[in-house]
């Protein structure tokens, strides 16, 4: 320190300048690309899908639809209809942490929805990690296609 004091101060200002300067480029580099959005919670999904037109009544948090100990507690059933829907479908909402989870369950549902599912033929669901849509259909193409985009957005980056 007694050695800077020592310069002259036009040294020292040409220093601190050129320090300044450095500090205000290295700003410049700092990321300014926006983080990859998260998945919503499911307040954002339902909103999701009203803004498409699909009305959700009767929330049920813990009904996987069946009595899978594992998809229990990532499962919301609700009612729904709109669009060409005219008739309520009941609805089941798995929601997983994250990729990796949702691919090791993701077969489990199928297996849970032979609990649900009156006629396996218009049997339908919408993959979107980390969300899986299953129920007993057949839904509307424009339902369908609402709940579709509805939960590509709430996804965000799957993850």
């Amino acid at each position: 320190m007694v050695a800077f004091r020592a310069m002259p101060f036009v040294v020292r200002a040409v220093f601190g300048l050129l320090l300044s300067a450095l500090v205000i480029a290295g700003c410049g580099t700092v990321e300014t690309t926006p983080a990859a959005p998260s998945p919503a919670d499911f307040g954002g999904i339902i909103s999701e899908f009203a803004k498409r037109g699909v009305v959700a009544t009767h929330v049920v948090s813990g009904d996987a639809g069946c009595t899978d100990p594992v998809l229990i507690p990532t499962s919301i059933a609700f009612d729904a209809k709109g669009l060409d829907q005219a008739t309520t479908v009941r609805i089941y909402l798995y929601i997983f942490n994250n990729r990796a989870a949702f691919e090791r369950l993701r077969p489990t549902i199928d297996d849970c929805a032979r609990s649900f599912v009156t006629d396996p033929q218009t049997y339908q669901s919408i993959d979107q990690s980390p969300f899986v849509l299953a129920g007993q259909g057949p839904w509307g193409t424009a339902f369908e296609q609402a709940l579709r985009d509805g939960l590509a957005v709430a996804a965000g980056s799957g993850d």
